[in-house]
């Protein structure tokens, strides 16, 4: 009796979370497929300024300047804006400028109390940005531009009438640790959010992703830059939302084809550095944010559990109906789960993998990443990237 009332709780708990997500799942299949490298026009010259904000990225930022030096003559200049780095990164930057002369090395003023360093650097390059440019590219320096990225956004924003357009990337995994988690955080967006390249998002839901992050530049100067997400340790989904408030058309695209990212070594600092970000919190209500974090655990971390109960008790006692209803839900989540693995896989690179096998293995984590933006959701980041923050 007892587990027949456990289970009809569950079940009315439930089954309103799955309709949320299947509402989303569902369009999958009908989303923009991925954008492909193009080539650019002669309308284009010269009407993009990239600007990169570093700090201490000499072990990896020489992907992105040589992906970045193969952009055409649509790039007027590029404007890494470095935070004094310590590593060797400006030398290598400088190296750079010496091969192609539209790299600009810069450094940010020091950083205001009331500023996170990340958008505080992209707004300085904003600011120093050519007035004669009409777009402006964040780019992340642990990205892998490919040839044709910024060509590709051009044409889409300019035939499609985008003001500001992000993309997902190709993860490229190589340890077995975040083979098995970082999976399993994507699909915690995709839950919360739908797959890239769907439409008609609301300005609230909007999803963006500030490792390429491609604006008009007459809509950052109306809305000041990039000062809106000063306080914002997910700045791209709190500036992307807010531009969209302002009426601005906004779109989240998959990448998959045009940028690579190399972001965290191992599943320790994949759960240290993006766990503590993912939950977007800085870009939603409280009401949104615990309304996603409990859906979550309905839909991504309990069905494992509740299955393997379930199964476990049907071995030894008959099940009652509510029990049985249960059962079937969740081993229907579980098994949409394991399918969705061949939905991201071609956001994956593989091929420096080991074991990466493990990879479809990935939603044996799920319970590992609702945990992870429970605790999230309720912590506020004190260090990001090097720098120390007060509470406040």
């Amino acid at each position: 009796m007892l587990i027949s009332a456990i289970a009809l709780i569950l079940l009315l708990a439930q089954l309103p979370a799955v309709a949320i997500l299947m509402s989303r799942l569902i369009q999958g299949p009908f989303r923009r497929p991925p954008l492909q490298p193009q080539t650019p026009t002669p309308d284009d010259l010269g009407k993009v300024s990239v600007v990169v904000p570093t700090l201490n990225e000499a072990e990896r930022i020489a992907p992105c300047l040589d992906g970045l030096s193969h952009q055409s003559y649509e790039v007027r200049e590029i404007l890494v804006v470095d935070s004094k780095s310590t590593d060797g990164t400006p030398d290598l930057v400088k190296d750079a400028s010496l091969v192609d002369p539209r790299f600009r090395l810069m450094n940010d003023p020091p950083l205001p109390k009331d500023w996170v360093g990340r958008p505080w650097a992209l707004h300085n390059g904003f600011l120093a940005s050519d007035s004669n440019s009409e777009w402006i590219l964040g780019i992340d320096a642990d990205t892998q531009p490919q040839p044709g990225l910024i060509a590709s956004l051009l044409q889409v924003a300019n035939a499609e009438g985008y003001d500001l357009i992000t993309l997902s990337p190709r993860f490229i995994l190589q340890y077995p640790g975040e083979l098995l988690l970082q999976p399993s955080l994507l699909v915690t967006l995709l839950y919360r959010f739908g797959a890239a390249g769907e439409r008609n998002s609301s300005p609230e839901r909007v999803m963006a992703n500030g490792q390429c992050f491609f604006c008009r530049k007459s809509v950052l100067t109306r809305v000041d830059g990039y000062t809106s997400a000063r306080q914002s340790f997910c700045d791209d989904v709190t500036l992307a939302r807010h531009i969209a408030a302002q009426g601005a058309q906004v779109v989240f695209l998959d990448g998959a084809n045009l940028l690579k990212v190399r972001m965290y070594e191992g599943a320790a600092e994949t759960w240290k550095e993006w766990g503590r970000s993912l939950d977007l919190k800085d870009a939603a209500s409280r009401a949104q944010l615990w309304g996603d974090a409990l859906l979550l655990v309905a839909v991504q971390g309990l069905p494992c559990f509740i299955t393997l109960a379930l199964l476990n008790q049907a071995l030894t006692h008959s099940l009652s109906l509510p029990a049985t209803l249960l059962f079937w839900l969740n081993l229907s989540l579980v098994l949409i789960r394991f399918g969705l693995n061949f939905a991201i896989a071609q956001s994956y690179d593989l091929t420096q993998a080991k074991l990466g096998w493990l990879f479809w293995l990935s939603p044996l984590t799920d319970w590992l990443a609702t945990i992870r933006i429970l605790l999230s959701s309720s912590q506020t980041p004190k260090q990001w990237r090097g720098r120390i923050y007060s509470n406040s």
